[in-house]
């Protein structure tokens, strides 16, 4: 659906009664495929059209969740909406749950085709192959995803705004190469899996330390005793071997490092008890797999994780910065409990929507006033106005000469981390600032 400035009285045409079909068609829809569009969102007044956009997550399943993400993209919704919207113009969200599914992926981005969605924003899924195609198909851009496929780094029409995997990983090897001699990483069996070991190593070896045991590890298990076991023989500190180390003594130099997505958990807990005497090897993952949920939930100071080390794409959640999500997820989330403020889903999709609005406000200064696929992609390919995101990022921009050169991530613009560390239970700072990994993934050997 497009974005025209309406004229008074408007005449009646094709082009408008398809719009109140599809307007229509969204609200049915959300109630038979699960896909939903926000209430009181209609832009049925006023005199803009509304910009209809989709937000996409899995839901309930046994593996990666991320329900705040399309909870946080309704809040922005409502917030936006109340102010009279963006440049006027109403903002509708659709959501649809992508089910962590190849063809609940293709299915969702062919329905934000269908329903006249202008952008995909914010969203997450592992299936770029599946997702992707629709939107190429038609030409409508793929802004802030998660990172959570290759694709989102490859297609002409995927905008990120956070370097994914490869910067996370990239950069939890830098920060593990200043204390850790030894590192065994944990990871899902999988094609996105594959991937790690030579990232993370990226990272090991800008600190001239060895490459990390790769442990493989399903991405849906119940238990993880024995992939504990592996990951602690790997870096000379499994118990049933070695013994037990003296009250607050730690294997020297040796760390554990994993990424499960929603299953990091399991792995801790299994983690934890195995080494709840006395911990011997220092732990660490990344933001995504591991939150202040996920600490408070595994013991907070006297849990496996206190003094963890942990790479995220953002400042830690306690920032300032964050203060005006903040204050949204407050006034207009409605006590919905999908969303956590701390979350990196939640986080990533506001600063997704933040780049739209900027984009949508950059069109109306350039006198544009259909808010089309085709216009959103020209500002992005070719806009000389970077987008602010509030000190979240550095200024984002999309340009070829914007892109970073990084071996099978070529639409990385954003290659900066931030260190964390769990400190008397909470997830602080590590080191003021952003880190770039920019030359770290440059030098990366994809087959490490």
């Amino acid at each position: 659906m497009t974005g025209r400035r309406r004229s008074s009285p408007r005449p009646f045409s094709r082009t408008s009664a398809v719009g109140s079909v599809v307007a229509c068609t969204a609200v049915i829809g959300s109630l038979l495929w699960g896909c939903g569009s926000l209430p009181g969102a209609s832009g049925s007044s006023g005199e803009m059209d509304p910009v209809t956009v989709m937000t996409w997550a899995p839901e309930g399943t046994r593996a990666t969740n991320m329900p705040g993400m399309p909870a946080m993209a309704q809040a922005y919704a409502r917030w936006v909406n109340s102010q009279g919207g963006i440049k006027g113009h109403r903002l509708r969200v659709l959501t649809c749950n992508e089910r962590n599914d190849s063809v609940s992926a293709a299915q969702c981005a062919q329905r934000a085709v269908d329903r006249g969605a202008v952008a995909v924003v914010g969203s997450y899924s592992q299936f770029g192959r599946s997702f992707m195609s629709p939107l190429e198909v038609k030409g409508v851009p793929f802004i802030g995803g998660y990172g959570a496929s290759v694709e989102e780094f490859e297609s002409p029409l995927s905008y990120p705004v956070n370097g994914g995997q490869a910067s996370l990983l990239a950069g939890n090897g830098r920060q593990l190469a200043r204390d850790c001699r030894r590192v065994a990483l944990v990871r899902p069996d999988t094609i996105q899996g594959d991937q790690m070991p030579s990232l993370l190593n990226s990272g090991l070896e800008s600190g001239s330390r060895e490459p990390a045991k790769d442990i493989k590890a399903p991405d849906d298990a119940t238990d993880y005793s024995s992939t504990v076991h592996r990951a602690l023989d790997g870096v000379g500190a499994d118990p049933a071997v070695y013994g037990t180390a003296k009250a607050g003594g730690r294997a020297d130099g040796s760390c554990v490092t994993a990424s499960l997505g929603d299953h990091t958990d399991t792995f801790f807990d299994s983690f934890r008890r195995l080494q709840e005497d006395s911990p011997k090897v220092r732990v660490a993952s990344v933001l995504g797999s591991v939150g202040q949920s996920l600490v408070n939930r595994t013991g907070g100071r006297s849990g496996p994780l206190e003094g963890a080390d942990i790479t995220g794409w953002y400042p830690a959640a306690g920032d300032s910065r964050w203060e005006p999500m903040r204050k949204v997820i407050n006034d207009f989330a409605f006590n919905d409990n999908r969303i956590d403020p701390a979350d990196q889903g939640a986080q990533t999709t506001w600063i997704a929507y933040t780049v739209l609005r900027s984009l949508i406000e950059q069109l109306d200064d350039e006198g544009v006033e259909d808010i089309t696929p085709h216009a959103l992609q020209t500002a992005l390919d070719g806009g000389d106005r970077a987008v602010d995101t509030g000190g979240l990022t550095p200024k984002l921009r999309w340009r070829e000469d914007d892109m970073l050169a990084v071996q099978d991530f070529p639409r990385i613009v954003n290659g900066t981390v931030t260190y964390q560390v769990v400190r008397e239970g909470q997830l602080v700072s590590g080191r003021h600032g952003f880190v770039n990994v920019t030359k770290t993934l440059e030098r990366r050997r994809p087959d490490s």
